[in-house]
């Protein structure tokens, strides 16, 4: 695997290469994101991919300064697993050598709503940093997980609309044994949070359940999953019922003729946040 740290050196090394299959990642790589890479594998060669800690997505009271960064033990698992050929590993001053002014600002029909209501700012962090990627490695594919769930559906959409190059592949989300979905913020979790952490899947899939069960009042469907949260220890940010197809509240008529929902929600554990979602 080789591993470049400058924008130069990573074209140079990708040169005429037109099958590029990217993983764009903030590092502390766990298992979830090693299944990100198998399926890039699948989809082109080479597979590149990427660690960067964003600062543009972070808030101002948020993780930033304390996010894992592992990168040793990230190139170690990388090259154990075998899947990567190039691993894009930039500091700061190497993607951002100069503020960036211009910036990539998603609609606020899907940007201002669900995370991006309660994380102000993010997606527009999130897009402007992965079009700069995108402009960097060149990708014919690029794959993210699902458990971010907003976040594939705007840079899809991104994509779309800037007619860029490149197919955006989701990727199931990976779990625990016991629901819980990997995540590089579950390490912040204590042993009696982690104890109680499955809850959110467990809510998430007992909406599913009951909707499947013929029960169509999506609020109060939601209102039980936030009671139920607040019962066990959590503060939740959200529980919302959408359609998939652009995140927006289903009709009655819609959830009744089966419209493709997504249940998806963020809630406090502690000191830590965590989302999950669920298909029906």
């Amino acid at each position: 695997m080789k591993i470049v740290r400058s924008v130069q050196e990573l074209r140079d090394q990708l040169h005429g290469q037109n099958r590029i299959a990217f993983v764009p990642t903030m590092g502390n790589l766990h298992a979830a994101h090693l299944s990100l890479m198998t399926l890039a594998r699948r989809h082109g060669d080479p597979v590149v991919a990427s660690v960067f800690v964003n600062r543009l997505q972070f808030g101002p009271n948020e993780d930033f300064d304390r996010y894992p960064r592992t990168l040793q033990e990230d190139i170690e698992k990388l090259q154990a697993h075998g899947q990567v050929y190039v691993l894009f590993a930039p500091d700061e001053r190497e993607l951002y050598p100069e503020p960036q002014n211009y910036r990539v600002l998603p609609p606020t029909d899907l940007g201002d709503i669900l995370e991006g209501h309660f994380r102000p700012g993010f997606f527009l962090g999130v897009t402007t940093v992965v079009l700069k990627l995108f402009s960097c490695v060149q990708p014919r594919v690029a794959v993210f997980g699902k458990k971010d769930y907003q976040q594939w559906m705007i840079v899809r959409n991104m994509c779309r609309q800037f007619c860029l190059p490149t197919e955006i592949v989701a990727h199931e989300t990976v779990r625990e044994t016991d629901g819980l979905a990997l995540s590089s913020r579950n390490r912040y979790l204590d042993d009696g949070e982690r104890r109680v952490a499955p809850q959110l899947f467990r809510e998430l899939t007992q909406i599913r359940m009951r909707i499947r069960a013929g029960e169509h009042d999506l609020a109060q469907l939601e209102k039980d999953a936030v009671r139920s949260l607040l019962a066990g220890g959590w503060q939740p940010d959200y529980v919302a019922i959408r359609r998939q197809s652009d995140l927006k509240l289903p009709s009655a008529d819609e959830v009744e003729a089966g419209e493709p929902l997504v249940v998806l929600a963020a809630a406090q554990l502690g000191r830590t946040r965590l989302i999950d979602n669920v298909e029906i």
